[in-house]
């Protein structure tokens, strides 16, 4: 298989622990569906259902599917500011050097964003809850009488 990027052959290779193809060249990686999932479970534990959708919308490239040579399609990977690339066949990913570890880096920023949206929700119930207990509003008319 050769590499979208720069035509070389492509070897297999670990990245994060994953077995994918990469370019010995241009240092870019080829990931089917199931590596690039592999790839953001590595540093997000939250579920599928909590990535948010992959792709939103695509662009032509220039760049060939390296195991049915069709056009990829550029994307902005999950509406960060990270664009990528895929077979429209479902064959796969390619990520340019460097794009995998900012896939990683973009997962441990979200994680985190989700896990304080979380903990903020928990506290505001918690203070709501609070509110509505007999104690509060006691204390409330007892200022007002």
């Amino acid at each position: 298989m050769n590499c979208p990027n720069c035509q070389t052959e492509m070897a297999p290779a670990k990245r994060h622990g994953i077995d994918v193809d990469a370019c010995p060249s241009c240092k870019g990686v080829w990931l089917n569906q199931q590596e690039l999932d592999a790839l953001e479970d590595e540093a997000f534990d939250l579920g599928d259902h909590e990535k948010g959708t992959l792709v939103f919308a695509t662009e032509g490239s220039d760049r060939a599917c390296p195991v049915c040579a069709k056009p990829l399609q550029g994307f902005m990977y999950r509406l960060y500011d990270l664009p990528l690339e895929f077979c429209a066949e479902g064959h796969g990913y390619f990520l340019d050097a460097g794009e995998d570890d900012r896939v990683l880096a973009l997962m441990r920023e979200e994680e985190a964003r989700l896990k304080r949206s979380e903990k903020a929700e928990d506290r505001w119930t918690a203070h709501l809850k609070h509110l509505r207990s007999g104690n509060f509003f006691d204390r409330l008319r007892g200022l007002f009488e």
